[in-house]
């Protein structure tokens, strides 16, 4: 119907033309919305424009509101779940016959060596008046209690402590990897709390990415065959618990900063250990699926730093241990005795690193500060909120066995090492060579059990694209709506849209065709 058809209309009946126009206008409005509504793939709304009866129409109506009200229940439930970010453990076993061979550590399991320790600690103790004798052929009972003291004024007056501990060339009898020998050199060092000075095969190095040894480096399957001697004689008495004599050692990742104080592995001499080892590898999701970080903190960087720049990463146990003497320090202005290696503290909220000092061993608000950090979970979640779990881990379960060492064959070339060890034999060793020998040697081997590497991976229990088919699985079974059919709906709109355009272009066409 023409403007000059409405307009003849008019002239004819008396009716408004201007109402004949709105009127074309909502009836064409209202076809778009049938033709969408009668021709729509979605179930429901063509059961609603087609009904020729008021019943019939309220029944789909009902119908279609109450099974969208279902559909949007079981959608909303479906992204909820899918934002609280579920996960699942998926376990897999991957062989690799060439694959990194891990790291290796020893420690003597007396960490001060008598000869050079002596004079020094009685330097000290008879400067405060603790002692007064001169006497280096022994220890009692009573200085061995002044010991701890004594370290602990030389670390913190940052003197250095090396010299009182046992060197790698004094123990290392033979060392080889996969039949080619090893050198002292190939070896880092790194301070434990208990044992002292102890030293680490085929660690990562920050320098040199490429240093790390594969097991199949030289042909071979990855074996590596140390032989140590433990220089007994040279334990000062009272500091190796229960009078012990032996080494301990540790298999752990090339990254890895050994906690060899709890994971090391006692070595008994006069034996010959086997150490076999299996992999596992452990990989969690980032956030949001976890808290997980493999980011170093400050006061952890801090504490690598002092060692020969081998490429740590980030441990959760070492920031347990900081933290722990962070809170300490703020409490005592001072931190526990028996971390001693862990000096290297960051308050919270700043980036100052402290080298803070150790407290006497007399002083109970070390251990006071201890107990109440662990015991009360305000103050450690202000403290130890960076302490999340390493997003990767490598583990490595070992299987020990031994045999009777050494073989007789060996003796003589035992005893020339120890002859030229540079540290003081004992007494009557031209006699008791054999026995003392058989009392100090110690030989281990570290081979890789088997190429299998159990790998635990943390996977998302729903994905993006499961959030995708859910919502689509809930809204075809529901309503019948597709993808296609939002596209009805978007054409629909686009009509309308379209529609209205053209109107009000009209109209303000005709508008300035009154004013001209």
């Amino acid at each position: 119907m023409t403007d000059t058809t409405v307009k003849h209309i008019a002239t004819v009946f008396p009716i408004n033309a201007e109402a004949l126009k709105l009127d074309r206008k909502f009836r064409r409005r209202r076809s778009i919305i049938r033709e969408f509504s009668l021709n729509t793939s979605t179930q429901g709304i063509p059961g609603i424009a087609r009904s020729e009866s008021i019943q019939n129409r309220i029944f789909w109506t009902i119908s279609t509101i109450a099974f969208t009200g279902i559909m949007l229940y079981f959608i909303v439930e479906s992204i909820e779940k899918y934002f609280t970010y579920p996960t699942q453990t998926s376990v897999s076993i991957i062989v690799l016959r060439s694959q990194a061979f891990p790291a290796v550590s020893i420690c003597n399991y007396s960490p001060v060596r008598f000869d050079t320790f002596i004079e020094p600690f009685l330097n000290f103790t008879n400067f405060w008046n603790i002692t007064n004798t001169n006497d280096t052929r022994t220890i009692t009972a009573e200085q061995n209690n002044y010991i701890r003291d004594f370290f602990q004024y030389l670390l913190n007056n940052h003197q250095p402590i090396d010299n009182y501990f046992f060197p790698l060339s004094s123990m290392l009898i033979s060392c080889s990897y996969n039949n080619q020998v090893c050198q002292t050199t190939d070896f880092i060092q790194f301070l434990s709390s208990s044992f002292g000075l102890c030293y680490t095969f085929n660690a990562k190095m920050a320098s040199n990415r490429s240093s790390i040894r594969n097991n199949t480096d030289n042909i071979g399957t990855g074996k590596l065959e140390l032989q140590l001697y433990t220089h007994s004689h040279q334990y000062v008495p009272y500091v190796a618990k229960e009078v012990s004599v032996g080494m301990v050692a540790m298999i752990h990742d090339n990254t890895e900063l050994p906690l060899i104080d709890v994971a090391g592995i006692l070595l008994k001499t006069g034996l010959k250990h086997k150490l076999s080892y299996k992999k596992k590898t452990h990989q969690l999701l980032p956030s949001p699926y976890s808290d997980c970080t493999n980011k170093v903190p400050l006061a952890m960087k801090a504490m690598f730093d002092r060692y020969e720049g081998a490429d740590y990463a980030y441990s959760q146990i070492l920031c347990y241990i900081l933290c722990v003497q962070t809170y300490v320090y703020h409490e005592c202005g001072c931190v526990s005795p028996h971390q001693w290696t862990a000096q290297s503290i960051v308050l919270p909220s700043t980036n100052k690193i402290i080298v803070a000092p150790l407290c006497n061993k007399t002083d109970r608000c070390y251990d006071n500060a201890t107990i109440r950090i662990r015991s009360t979970n305000s103050i450690w979640d202000q403290f130890c909120t960076d302490c999340s779990q390493a997003c990767s881990a490598v583990d490595f379960t070992v299987t020990p066995s031994v045999v009777s060492a050494p073989s007789d064959v060996r003796l003589s070339d035992i005893k020339k090492f120890v002859e030229t060890s540079n540290i003081p034999l004992p007494k009557n060793w031209s006699t008791t060579w054999q026995s003392e020998i058989e009392n100090n040697f110690v030989s281990v081997d570290v081979v890789c059990q088997t190429p299998r590497i159990e790998t635990y991976t943390q996977d998302a229990s729903i994905s993006g694209i499961d959030v995708l088919s859910n919502v689509g699985g809930h809204t075809g079974l529901w309503i019948g709506v597709s993808f296609l059919s939002i596209m009805e709906f978007v054409e629909m709109i686009y009509r309308l849209i379209r529609y209205h355009y053209y109107v009000l272009k009209e109209r303000i066409q005709g508008q300035n065709q009154q004013q001209s």
